[in-house]
């Protein structure tokens, strides 16, 4: 950890707790500052408070009292999720109170390299393909993956050495209160319309991902989707170097897609084929990663080792056993109808799909289109009415209705055949049945492993 004296003897306040408020607490506390933390959770339900104040920290919970600023802060930092139109941060701002994020606590003190991974979607997937790639083969230091994907930055850089990688999973509300952050490696995977309720317009939210590259220099690199006219625009007005990946053209600079194959500058890397997850996003994915692997002189036969072992982030489109030639796939992480368009838009095999949860008062008719390679339907919870007459508009025969996540995987492999993919792809939140998208994907995958057990106890083959 590097040392920092930014914040020694300074009052700072952390607004929300959470994994990135209390590790951000515990890591100023560790710099030398005079740290409140301010929660709206009571104390009596809070743990993290507790245990704060038993580390000596000042904790005010239950509300977010507006004359608290009056105390001289020098420094807020604010758990991501909390707009900047919150009171609290609105009052800081007006007096000059600088709020920044966990991250940007994280970047300070980091000592060793910094990729920055961000974009509307395959944040968690490139993140995690780049980590796995980067460890690949190698004999000095590790990579670490942090940020958005759940591991608090703050802590990982703590530990993180100047032999290692830290590669930083960025969303846009982390972005926008960052000041000096500067990604040796930056990734922005795409752009498109995203938290909306958060920035206030589409200009806001692209200005926030491209602050990713703001403080880059000629030296850094930034990895762009070049498929996206918007980024090729946006490239200019960045001063790193620019590396493109593409899945439709050849880029003598970059990484491409090309007759089967992925290449960056023009040498062949690997096979397609020997990309364990499906999917043309899962392409655009993995050339991004390609192109920080080969940035960071990865050698091609650590990266085809590596991608061997990927078979995708757990609960997004994961792959979890074949059984008798059934291949089951855990994407619970599809909670809206978009998720599943792209998880059924993966697949060319005919495909079982398990989907249903909790009714947010829409309909499933633009699902119908994607559809047409749906053999069977399985239905389950708050929606399975629904879901059930969105099969029925597009044709097809065996729709069945079942209890829950658990019941429908039986019945999904009594309806399969060999060369079949049984997907769970819900298209809805789980909250009408469990707790959240996690916990149905675990559900999910302990049915399946059971039925494997199950099955190979019955044939013998266990």
């Amino acid at each position: 950890m590097k040392t920092n004296n930014r914040f020694e003897n300074k009052k700072v306040l952390v607004l929300g707790l959470a994994l990135s408020g209390m590790n951000a607490a515990k890591l100023l506390l560790e710099l030398g500052a005079m740290v409140t933390v301010n929660d709206a959770k009571e104390l009596n339900d809070n743990p993290d408070a507790k245990e704060l104040i038993s580390s000596g920290i000042k904790v005010i919970a239950g509300s977010h009292p507006i004359e608290l600023l009056d105390e001289s802060f020098s420094f807020m930092v604010k758990n991501p999720g909390i707009p900047y139109n919150n009171p609290m941060v609105k009052r800081a701002l007006e007096l000059g109170i600088p709020v920044l994020t966990e991250v940007e606590l994280a970047a300070e003190i980091l000592e060793g390299r910094l990729i920055g991974v961000t974009g509307t979607n395959g944040k968690t997937t490139t993140t995690t393909m780049i980590t796995e790639l980067l460890n690949a083969g190698r004999k000095i230091g590790k990579a670490y993956k942090a940020g958005n994907i759940g591991v608090p930055a703050s802590a990982v850089a703590r530990v993180a050495t100047a032999d290692d990688d830290v590669v930083m999973e960025l969303s846009s509300f982390q972005l926008m209160g960052i000041e000096a952050m500067r990604p040796a490696i930056a990734v922005i995977t795409n752009i498109t319309e995203a938290h909306l309720d958060y920035h206030g317009d589409r200009e806001e939210y692209v200005k926030a991902k491209w602050r990713i590259t703001e403080n880059q220099t000629a030296v850094d690199h930034l990895v762009l989707n070049w498929d996206q006219p918007e980024l090729r625009e946006m490239s200019q007005y960045s001063k790193a170097q620019i590396v493109p990946f593409s899945r439709t053209q050849i880029l003598k600079d970059g990484a491409y897609a090309s007759e089967g194959s992925l290449y960056f500058k023009g040498e062949k890397v690997m096979d397609i084929s020997d990309l364990r997850v499906p999917g043309e996003h899962n392409i655009e994915n993995a050339l991004a990663a390609i192109a920080v692997a080969k940035l960071s002189s990865v050698a091609n036969e650590s990266i085809v080792s590596a991608f061997h072992l990927f078979y995708g982030v757990e609960h997004r489109i994961q792959f979890v056993a074949d059984l008798n030639g059934r291949k089951f796939y855990n994407d619970s992480k599809a909670t809206n109808i978009l998720a599943t368009k792209t998880a059924l838009s993966s697949f060319r095999t005919p495909v079982v799909l398990l989907a249903g949860g909790l009714d947010r008062g829409n309909t499933f008719d633009e699902l119908v289109p994607f559809l047409e390679n749906v053999k069977t339907l399985i239905v389950f919870g708050e929606t399975a009415e629904k879901l059930k007459d969105a099969g029925e508009k597009a044709g097809i025969k065996e729709i069945v209705m079942t209890d829950n996540v658990a019941s429908a995987v039986p019945i999904s492999y009594q309806y399969s055949e060999e060369g079949d993919t049984i997907l769970l792809s819900p298209a809805c939140a789980s909250w009408d049945q469990y707790k959240n998208f996690e916990v149905r994907g675990k559900t999910f995958t302990d049915a399946v492993h059971s039925l494997v057990k199950a099955t190979s106890e019955e044939d013998g083959s266990f």
